[in-house]
C-alpha cells in the first residue's frame, strides 16, 4: 500500500527532545477530500451547559486519563486528582482520545455527530502547537487507536494498521476477525514491541513480537474475546471472553496458560482488565457493578535479572532472557485468592470447584460503565461513564472489601443523572464518608443472597452427580469381583 504524503511538515515535540520533521498526510485507500486542517479550539461554552461524555481512557502508565466529550476533550491527572486542561471545539467532540504518556501528542477520532471530523479519520494533535500535525483517513469507521513512542496503531473492524511514529510510514497490516470493540494492546518497553489483537478465529488471540519477528496464536477462549491487556513489557497477556466468567493469563512467548481466575458464575460484560505494574494484582470491572481484584501467581524478571543486567545487548536477546525467567509462584507478601473447600478433589469434581475467586472487591452502581486501573500504594482507581472518579485501597494480606478513599465528580451530564435516578427509582441513599459520598442502592443487600442460592444450587447439582459416580463405581467394582477368574460363581 502506498502512503501519499502532503507538503506539510512539522516538528513533533516529546519529553525526550525534538523529533526530526516528518511528512504527514492521509493514507489507507486515500479518500478524495479527506485532508483538512484542525480548527483552533474556541472556548465558547459555559460549564452549566450540558456536556455528554463519549469515552474515557487511561494513558500508558495510568497516571492520567482522557475524557472525550461532545464538545472536545479533557485531560485529568490522577494523583492528585485535578483537571489538567481541556479543549472545547465549535465543530463537535471526539469518541476516541488516546494519550502518549504525559507528552503533548494525542490521537483523536471524531464522534458520529462531528461533521468536520468524522469517525473514519484519525487526527494526530500537538497540543503544544494547538494544531493537527497528521491525519489518517480510512474507508471504514475507526474502532481504536493505540500509541507508543515509536508506533501508531489504528484498529478497524477487520484490519489493523501499524505505522512508524517518525514518518507515519506503514509498516504492517494485520487481518482480524470482526472486531467492533477495537480490541488491541501494545507493550511500552523500548526493547520489546509486542502487539496483541484478535486472531482470525473466534476466541483466538494473535501476538506479534515485532522485535523478534515472531507471530504466536493463542486459543484463549471458546467464545468471542471481549477484553484483553498486556503488561508493559509484553510478556503477560490477560483475556476475558464474551461470557465474562473467567479471566486467563498467558505467557506471550510460548502461549502457555499460567493462571485462570473466576469473576462469577453468571454471564457478564467485561469492561476493563488491568495488570498492576509489579504484576502481583489483576483488576476486572464488569456490568455487574463490582470491581474484582485477584492475586497473581506469576511474575517477570526483577531488576537484577539477566534481562536488565546488560542494556547494550540486542532487544531480541533481552526479551528472550526475560521470558525464561517468567515463573509461576505464590508470593509470600500477599494473600492468595480464595477457593472452594472441595478444591482438593481437582480432576474429580467439575472445574467450578477448583476455581480461584476474587481476593478483594469494590461495589459500584450497576447501570454505569466503569474502567479500573492501579494507583500507588495498594490502591485501585476507577473512572465511570457517569463522570465519576473513585480511589479505593485494599489490604494486600487479608483482602475483602476495598475501602473508598476518594470520590470526585469530574463531569456532570443531565442525561446520565436522569438515567441514574430512573434506574434507582429515586430511592438511592447517600452515606457521607471522610472524603467522599458513597451511593448505596436498595437491591445491593439482595445480591449476596442470590449468590448464595446459586452456590447452593450448584452444590446440590454436583452432589447429585457425585452420588451417581459413586453408585456407578460401586456397581462396576461388584461386576469386576463377580467375573474374577480366580473366584467360582455358582448360579
Amino acid at each position: 500500500m502506498t502512503v501519499p504524503s502532503s507538503s506539510m511538515s512539522s516538528t513533533v515535540s516529546t519529553p525526550h527532545g525534538m523529533l526530526p520533521p516528518a511528512r504527514l498526510g492521509s493514507y489507507d485507500s486515500p479518500i478524495s477530500g479527506a485532508s483538512g486542517s484542525f480548527a483552533q479550539p474556541e472556548q465558547e461554552f459555559n460549564d452549566n451547559d450540558e456536556t455528554e461524555l463519549l469515552s474515557v481512557s487511561w494513558n500508558q502508565d495510568y497516571g492520567c486519563f482522557a475524557a472525550g466529550t461532545n464538545r472536545g476533550f479533557r485531560i485529568y491527572n490522577c494523583e492528585p486528582f485535578k483537571e489538567t486542561f481541556r479543549r472545547d471545539l465549535k465543530s463537535g467532540g471526539f469518541k476516541i482520545v488516546e494519550m502518549l504518556f504525559r507528552c503533548n501528542i494525542l490521537a483523536l477520532v471524531g464522534g458520529a455527530a462531528n461533521s468536520q471530523y468524522p469517525p473514519n479519520k484519525v487526527l494526530i494533535w500537538d497540543d503544544h502547537q494547538s494544531r493537527c500535525i497528521g491525519e489518517f483517513a480510512f474507508r471504514s469507521e475507526v474502532r481504536g487507536v493505540k500509541l507508543r513512542r515509536d508506533r501508531i496503531v489504528v484498529v478497524l473492524e477487520h484490519k489493523i494498521y501499524v505505522h512508524n511514529f517518525m514518518d507515519l510510514k506503514l509498516l504492517h497490516q494485520i487481518e482480524t476477525v470482526a472486531n467492533p470493540r477495537g480490541l488491541c494492546c501494545l507493550s511500552q518497553n523500548v526493547n520489546a514491541i509486542v502487539l496483541a489483537c484478535p486472531g482470525l478465529r473466534r476466541g483466538q488471540i494473535r501476538i506479534e513480537h515485532f522485535g523478534l519477528r515472531m507471530t504466536k496464536f493463542i486459543n484463549a477462549h471458546d467464545s468471542q474475546v471481549a477484553c484483553l491487556t498486556l503488561t508493559m513489557d509484553g510478556l503477560l497477556l490477560a483475556t476475558a471472553s464474551a461470557k465474562g466468567t473467567l479471566i486467563r493469563i498467558f505467557n506471550t512467548m510460548d502461549g502457555t496458560r499460567l493462571q485462570e481466575v473466576r469473576r462469577g458464575v453468571d454471564r457478564a460484560e467485561i469492561y476493563s482488565i488491568a495488570l498492576s505494574p509489579n504484576v502481583q494484582w489483576l483488576a476486572v470491572s464488569s456490568d455487574k457493578g463490582t470491581v474484582h481484584l485477584f492475586s497473581l501467581r506469576v511474575r517477570v524478571a526483577g531488576e537484577d535479572s539477566p534481562a536488565h543486567s546488560d542494556i547494550s545487548q540486542s532487544p531480541a536477546l533481552a526479551f528472550q532472557n526475560s521470558s525464561t525467567s517468567l515463573d509461576a509462584l505464590i508470593s509470600t507478601s500477599t494473600g492468595a485468592n480464595p477457593g472452594s473447600s472441595l478444591s482438593f478433589m481437582r480432576g474429580v469434581l467439575p472445574k467450578y470447584f477448583s476455581s480461584e475467586w476474587s481476593f478483594a472487591q469494590f461495589h459500584l452502581p450497576e447501570e454505569t460503565q466503569f474502567v479500573a486501573a492501579f494507583g500507588s500504594q495498594n490502591t485501585v482507581i476507577i473512572i465511570g461513564m457517569d463522570g465519576s472518579f473513585y480511589r479505593c485501597s485494599f489490604d494486600p494480606v487479608n483482602g475483602g472489601q476495598m475501602v473508598q478513599q476518594e470520590y470526585n465528580r469530574f463531569l456532570t451530564s443531565a442525561n446520565t443523572n436522569a438515567a441514574q435516578c430512573l434506574t434507582s427509582g429515586g430511592s438511592e441513599k447517600r452515606i457521607q464518608g471522610d472524603s467522599a459520598t458513597r451511593i448505596l442502592h436498595p437491591d445491593r443487600n439482595i445480591r449476596p443472597h442470590i449468590r448464595w442460592l446459586l452456590y447452593v444450587r450448584a452444590g446440590c447439582e454436583n452432589a447429585f452427580l457425585w452420588g451417581r459416580w459413586i453408585k456407578n463405581y460401586t456397581r462396576m467394582q461388584g461386576e469386576r469381583t463377580k467375573h474374577d477368574g480366580n473366584e467360582k460363581v455358582y448360579q
